[in-house]
């Protein structure tokens, strides 16, 4: 193969990974069939939808959960993907370890990886059990293995062995996604307990900051880091304060990050979602007022559910998005943020 040749097939396949990565951003582009088969290569594509009637709008009715929630009991159920997505290899061999990922867009991420042929460990508050049990039968049911690491990730220490026990059990780890959060709806600062305030950044910040450099040790050249952080990085509710302040923390941690392990050979990307229809939202998340009318003031005018944005997740994981780093993806509703 001469020099062009090169250059030109090296252009086709970064055009392939920008074509990807946008679509991403949209309904969910694969399909299952009825039977729930996951052979490779046999994929057929959904009918085309107008996006804004896929799923529920508001209004929603009133509901309530404990903190942190279980998405088994909200009404609607959120679509994590367990009938629409369909998967095609992206993901051959790789060791993932997903916190949060009994329930919302963790959950939905470690379905499509499951189903794109990766091994998933999932961490999760031991209160989201059910949950948990649900999604490790998914991830099971393609063949693939599964791993449980309950705990809470505010002390180190359970972090440190999140990690470790992932390694142990899955023979390495090549993907890591912080996603696991806490958010609490507080009319004014002066609402915020300094307990309440310190779960949130130790949920949000410190834990991440703990997983990662847990992790760093075992990931390979090639590996990838996904932050799960928010839209309201950069449009901050005002009854969502501590919360935003901890989304804008993690945008800029992963972009500085992303320069120093570019060194490594290991990419460090942002997935920003809008208003998306999980646990948080049911367990102190919203205000009642807000729930009932959630994602109604986007130009979708309904919230996504999780199965909407888990493309994202696996093409920031896979090899196609080799020369994306230190990027912030989003999945708005067409606020057109960030």
């Amino acid at each position: 193969m001469n020099s062009n040749d090169i250059s030109s097939s090296r252009r086709k396949l970064l055009q392939g990974a920008a074509v990807t990565v946008a679509a991403a951003a949209a309904a969910p582009v694969f399909a299952q069939s009825a039977s729930g088969s996951n052979t490779a290569g046999t994929a057929t594509a959904a009918p085309l939808a107008d996006p804004k009637k896929l799923y529920p709008q508001p209004p929603f009715q009133k509901q309530s959960q404990p903190w942190p929630g279980l998405a088994g009991k909200m009404e609607p159920q959120p679509d994590h993907g367990e009938q629409s997505y369909r998967g095609s290899g992206r993901l051959a061999g790789r060791k993932a370890l997903i916190t949060g990922g009994d329930s919302g867009i963790g959950r939905a991420a470690a379905i499509a990886y499951a189903r794109e042929g990766a091994d998933v460990a999932i961490g999760y508050l031991p209160d989201e059990e059910p949950d948990a049990q649900e999604v490790l039968e998914l991830i099971r049911a393609e063949g693939r293995k599964a791993v449980a690491v309950p705990g809470d990730i505010r002390d180190e220490a359970f972090c440190r062995q999140m990690v470790e026990n992932t390694v142990k059990e899955l023979g390495g780890l090549d993907i890591l996604v912080n996603n696991a959060a806490r958010q609490q709806s507080h009319a004014s600062i002066m609402d915020i307990s300094t307990e309440q305030f310190d779960w949130t950044v130790k949920t949000n910040l410190y834990a991440m900051f703990w997983i990662t450099k847990a992790a760093l040790p075992h990931l390979p050249q090639g590996a990838a880091i996904i932050n799960t952080s928010s839209v309201v990085t950069y449009s901050a509710p005002d009854n969502l304060l501590d919360y935003s302040m901890t989304k804008a923390g993690i945008t800029t941690f992963s972009k500085s990050l992303a320069k120093q392990l570019i060194e490594k050979g290991i990419r460090v990307n942002v997935v920003a979602p809008g208003p998306f229809w999980t646990p948080l939202q049911v367990s102190g998340g919203q205000t009642q007022e807000n729930l009932e009318t959630f994602g109604g003031d986007t130009p979708y005018k309904r919230p996504g559910q999780p199965a909407e944005i888990a493309p994202l997740f696996v093409t920031l994981a896979s090899t196609e998005a080799s020369y994306v780093t230190g990027q912030v993806f989003a999945a708005t509703g067409g606020n057109g943020l960030p």
